[in-house]
């Protein structure tokens, strides 16, 4: 996003996902810095639900800042377990978390997060020129008595 027009037409995409019941975004915001004025770090985005869908998508991205600090890997585990708590009853069983094999950082917030590497995929061009990795987690691997990973 490069102007103010961009962040709004961004924000806009957001509500209209959540009016929809179709793809749930939530900021992520820094711990470290002031309560009044929590700085946004990332985004993080549980898409393609359904109900009777057994599987839906997550997402996130985070500004260079915050890598490497614990932040995608703890709103992944906190998102994760929201998702499986909101829609497990209408089937949701499953999450799967997509990435490039040029992308370590995210195959490591995935496994971080105890998302398995379930299968490498073919390129898929022009949106994705090189193989993919889909990482899962399903309902049954959430364990209550553990604390989400933050």
């Amino acid at each position: 996003m490069e102007t103010e027009a961009d962040g709004l037409r961004w924000v806009r995409a957001q509500q209209r996902g959540w009016a929809t019941g179709k793809r749930f975004s939530f900021a992520i915001l820094d711990a470290h810095s002031r309560p009044a004025f929590r700085q946004v770090v990332g985004n993080i985005v549980v898409k393609d639900v359904a109900p009777g869908k057994p599987f839906a998508e997550v997402g996130y991205w985070t500004v260079a800042h915050a890598r490497g600090r614990g932040v995608a890997a703890g709103a992944l585990e906190v998102v994760t377990r929201w998702a499986f708590d909101t829609f497990g009853a209408d089937g949701l069983e499953r999450l799967e978390l997509l990435h490039q094999v040029d992308n370590p950082a995210s195959c490591r917030v995935a496994q971080k997060s105890r998302y398995e590497l379930d299968v490498v995929l073919p390129p898929a061009p022009p949106q994705y020129p090189l193989d993919g990795h889909l990482h899962v987690r399903t309902h049954a691997e959430v364990d209550d008595d553990v604390p989400p990973v933050l």
